[in-house]
């Protein structure tokens, strides 16, 4: 029977990353459920896969910070963007931040399957357990039995059940009696409760908002749409919410004393659409009057829009959400190695562990930053 000294189950950011820095790529293989590789990559940042940011700490991640840190300042944005620039990716910055492919996430996701080249491949092959057994992993997939000294876990979270997504890689830890954090979906769109069901009516509308969600802030765009509210500033938030309220910011940058003196109409003043203005007015039991005609029970109702208090009926769940938070607790992964602690040679890489970014490409650092830190491991030490 062949025995493969490291095998990688999944073919996504983290996986394609570590075997593209694996020197000898012939006693490696990688095992993908899906019928090609990197299938995530390139539906990502609308297609053009945001892979880093220029500001990248563990703040930004919700995670333990000494944890991430280890990785992130290891293999930091300057090492990523140095690489994939040295093998031919041409990037975009938007937002003075965040780093795009120019053309197209095909253009990176193909330099992960160049620089892989030689490493064995296993497409539509999907991982159904794991054991081992002395020395020896076994795998039983849906291709039959594959055997290793080495497993390594990369297959990703919950999110995309579309593209393969599934909860192998916490099956897989929980069967060597790894504790799992309990997973939800993450950067993701909030649904309503009744009384926001308002809302609905503005679908397409977007604005800039600051969510307050407990100790983090998040500035950007909020999207009105069908099922609920969606755009950055809430896919940021979703990351921090469990349950109960958090605090919205419609008018982050107004100041309603400039109207003290105004004579028009709230809806011809305030710095939002007209028909958000109206809804909201209706809503809150606000005539449309000069901010000098209103009473002063519309007054403070109208100063609501600054600190618009929102419960979350939940999420627009995994099928919407960008990565999944939670995952096989790392308390129970040697920083050093990313080995298990409670079993020799089976590592975890990316997503599937407890570590979560927010919107911007930090998900896509971690995983790249994680599966160089373990490939140089894997190399350096030989003993199996």
């Amino acid at each position: 029977m062949k025995v493969y000294k490291n095998l990688i189950i999944g073919g996504g950011a983290s996986g394609l990353m570590l075997s593209a820095n694996l020197k000898n790529k012939k006693d490696s293989i990688i095992l993908e459920g899906n019928s090609k590789l990197g299938a995530k990559i390139l539906v990502s940042g609308g297609g053009r896969c945001n892979f880093t940011n220029k500001e990248i700490s563990a703040k930004d991640y919700l995670a333990d910070s000494e944890f991430i840190n280890y990785y992130i300042k290891k293999y930091n944005n300057r090492w990523l963007i140095d690489w994939l620039k040295n093998r031919g990716l041409e990037y975009t910055i938007k937002n003075q931040k965040e780093y795009f492919c120019k053309n197209s996430a095909k253009d990176l996701l193909n330099i992960l399957k160049n620089e892989s080249r030689g490493v064995n491949v296993e497409l539509n092959t999907k991982v159904l357990s794991v054991s081992k057994k002395k020395d020896i992993f076994k795998i039983i997939t849906s291709r039959g039995a594959f055997f290793a000294k080495r497993v390594i876990v990369a297959s990703g979270g919950l999110s995309f059940p579309k593209l393969g997504a599934s909860s192998i890689g916490l099956d897989i830890a929980k069967s060597f009696g790894h504790n799992i954090v309990p997973t939800a979906p993450a950067l993701v769109g909030f649904t309503l409760q009744p009384k926001e069901a308002f809302f609905k009516s503005l679908s397409g509308i977007s604005v800039d908002v600051n969510i307050k969600v407990k100790d983090y802030n998040f500035f950007g765009s909020l999207l009105f749409a069908h099922r609920g509210i969606s755009g950055p500033a809430v896919l940021n938030s979703s990351l921090f919410w469990d349950k109960g309220h958090l605090e919205i910011d419609f008018l982050p940058k107004f100041d309603f004393n400039t109207l003290k003196n105004s004579t028009k109409a709230l809806s011809n003043t305030l710095p939002l659409p007209k028909r958000a203005i109206k809804a909201f007015l209706e809503h809150l039991n606000i005539r449309d009057l000069p901010y000098s005609k209103l009473s002063n029970n519309e007054i403070e109702s109208l100063n609501m829009l600054k600190r618009y208090t929102f419960a979350p009926a939940g999420t627009f769940g995994y099928s919407k959400a960008e990565v999944t938070k939670g995952g096989v607790d790392t308390n129970e992964i040697d920083k050093n190695t990313l080995m298990s602690k409670k079993i020799k040679n089976l590592f975890f890489l990316g997503e599937v562990l407890n570590v979560t970014g927010r919107l911007g490409g930090f998900n896509f650092q971690w995983a790249f930053a994680s599966a160089k830190y373990l490939a140089n491991y894997l190399e350096t030490n030989q003993e199996l």
